[in-house]
């Protein structure tokens, strides 16, 4: 995960909450700790990076970040519900000001018609109640392909809420 538009995103996140006095943790699936992983590539990253969970499986999901047996059972584990339960338990469960979760389908198989894949959702939640939401459709671009574009996406999401988020004190 070191390309230069990887490397860039974190680096800017990075110094965005450095400057802003915020935390992070990362709540992932099928990205399976590469968000957390892009961060923690650079040096000095530890005072801005709390920790990621990685919760592949469904077991994980309710053990880990609290995600209720129900939500998954009616949603699956790659849907809205899902992400924003992960991006709450996240919060929850760590000393983080902000958090990202991701949750999808990276192939090259399990995809449906309902969920193809490329399929993946994600959330971003704050200390202070913020929670938003993400979908994208990547298409079937190859496994490592949808999992770099998460990540992407992930940093970019944890950029925009704490570009909004108050500052600490």
């Amino acid at each position: 995960m070191s390309d230069e538009a990887t490397r860039s995103a974190a680096t800017r996140l990075l110094d965005t909450c450095r400057a802003r006095g915020l935390t992070v943790a990362t709540a992932e699936s099928c990205t399976g700790g590469l968000v957390a992983a892009a961060l923690t590539e650079i040096a000095g990253s530890s005072d801005v990076v709390d920790r990621g969970f990685v919760t592949y499986s469904n077991a994980a999901k309710m053990a880990m970040l609290g995600v209720l047996p129900q939500t998954l059972e009616a949603n699956g584990a790659v849907s809205r519900q899902t992400a924003e339960a992960m991006a709450q338990g996240a919060i929850e469960r760590s000393g983080a000001n902000l958090t990202v979760s991701v949750t999808g389908i990276a192939g090259p198989g399990g995809g449906s018609a309902d969920k193809p894949v490329g399929l993946v959702h994600f959330a971003a939640a704050s200390k202070d109640g913020r929670l938003v939401h993400r979908e994208e459709r990547f298409g079937d671009l190859g496994r490592a392909e949808i999992r770099h574009r998460s990540v992407l996406v992930a940093i970019e999401m944890l950029q925009e809420q704490a570009s909004i988020h108050p500052r600490r004190a």
